[in-house]
This record gives C-alpha cells, sequence and structure tokens, in this order.
C-alpha cells in the first residue's frame, strides 16, 4: 500500500525501478521546489509538495496511460504545486496547513483552484482532470490505510 502521506523527514523511499521511471518520466522533479520558491523558506514545503504528489505520480505511471497523457498530468501537478506556494502567501488558512492538508484544501471532486494568473479555459479544463483524478486517488488511499 501507498503512504499518502509521505513525509520528507523520513526520507522517500522508492524501489530503483520507480526511482527511475519518475526520472523518466519528470526528469525535473528534484528541481520543481526551488523553480516554486518565493524566498528560501518555501523550498522545503515545495519539498512537501513533491513528496506528497509523488505516489501519485508512480499511480499514473502504473495505469499505463500514454506518454503524452502523463506529460500532460506532470505538467498540471507542476502547476498545482506552484499555485499552493503562491496561495500560501494570500490564505492565512493556508500558510497553517502542511502540504497534504493543503492539497485535501484546495482540490475538489469536481476539479482543482482557478488558476492565478488565469490560464486559458483548455488550460484549466485540463488541470481540474487531473485534480479530479489526484481527489479520488487520495480518498481511495485513505480509506485503503
Amino acid at each position: 500500500m501507498i503512504n499518502p502521506r509521505p513525509s520528507i523527514e523520513a526520507g522517500s523511499i522508492l524501489a530503483p525501478q520507480d526511482a527511475q521511471r519518475l526520472r523518466q518520466a519528470c526528469p525535473d522533479l528534484d528541481e520543481w521546489p526551488r523553480k516554486w520558491c518565493y524566498e528560501p523558506a518555501d523550498i522545503a514545503f515545495g519539498e512537501q509538495i513533491v513528496a506528497a504528489l509523488t505516489p501519485f505520480l508512480l499511480h499514473l505511471l502504473n495505469e499505463g496511460l500514454s506518454k503524452t497523457t502523463i506529460r500532460r498530468h506532470r505538467d498540471n501537478l507542476w502547476l498545482l504545486g506552484g499555485e499552493i506556494i503562491r496561495r500560501r502567501y494570500d490564505d492565512k488558512r493556508l500558510a497553517r496547513k502542511d502540504a497534504y492538508d493543503a492539497l485535501q484544501l484546495l482540490i475538489e471532486s469536481d476539479g482543482g483552484p482557478l488558476m492565478h494568473p488565469s490560464i486559458t479555459e483548455s488550460e484549466q479544463n485540463s488541470l481540474d482532470a487531473t485534480c479530479r483524478k489526484l481527489h479520488r486517488f487520495l480518498r481511495q488511499t485513505q480509506i485503503s490505510r
């Protein structure tokens, strides 16, 4: 069973084949926290976001989706992570949450947050589809705990 609430502090232990598959699908995954940050303190939170999203990324890879679909979900998750970091500055309630709880707060069964600055309707629809899939995954992994 995949731990839906991984901890960066505990260290992320991935099977070598899973680590390789993640590197192939998301070659810059380790750089996401630095790319998202507004200030150095954001990097640790960004690492928590990556740790929270890693089981879902592996789940997507295990579903046998096309490379194009994997890339689309990966890019949407990158957008979502950056949006979580940005919103922490505007929403004090979100600023007090850990990464996993922030994800739970921002995504719902009908999609994800409206992006700022705004993105096209097509891009928002794509993000919403990824967020719906992530929402279902998080609920299922919680239930199976």
